[in-house]
């Protein structure tokens, strides 16, 4: 067991993803990947589509898919609140690829009333899910 760890708490609208001391995790930030360890200064920062990885008080590591959200470390406590999470081991790959699938439809037909933004943020939560459940 670690001896500098800190309080994590992953939330969403539905639930609770994780919540227990770590030794470090580390978070998509709309600014570039940041990593978060134990007497980390206190910040707020927003989150965006990627990968969080835990490294919880055990040596254990989780991998999560994350959509935009936020995180908040003061304290040797910190919150990730986000739209949507899942583990890596929870990702239902056939819906990942099912959505891509329907994005780049969307994307290749070019119809008037496509909202491009839309279908390519979609195609882009679609290849990070498949690539933290480690599929292509």
């Amino acid at each position: 067991m670690a001896e500098k760890v800190f309080k994590l708490e992953i939330v969403t609208p539905d639930r609770v993803v994780y919540s227990g001391n770590v030794e470090s995790f580390s978070a998509p930030g709309t600014l570039g990947s940041f990593q978060v360890l134990y007497n980390h200064a206190p910040m707020l920062t927003m989150i965006t589509v990627g990968e969080i990885k835990v490294r919880d008080e055990n040596g254990n590591d989780y991998r999560y898919a994350t959509r935009e959200g936020y995180v908040e470390v003061s304290s040797n406590e910190a919150i990730v609140v986000s739209e949507a999470v899942e583990r890596s081991d929870e990702i239902d790959v056939e819906r990942a690829l099912a959505s891509k699938k329907r994005a780049e439809e969307r994307l290749s037909q070019r119809r008037p009333d496509l909202d491009i933004g839309r279908a390519k943020a979609s195609l882009s939560r679609a290849f990070n899910r498949l690539k933290i459940a480690g599929t292509k």
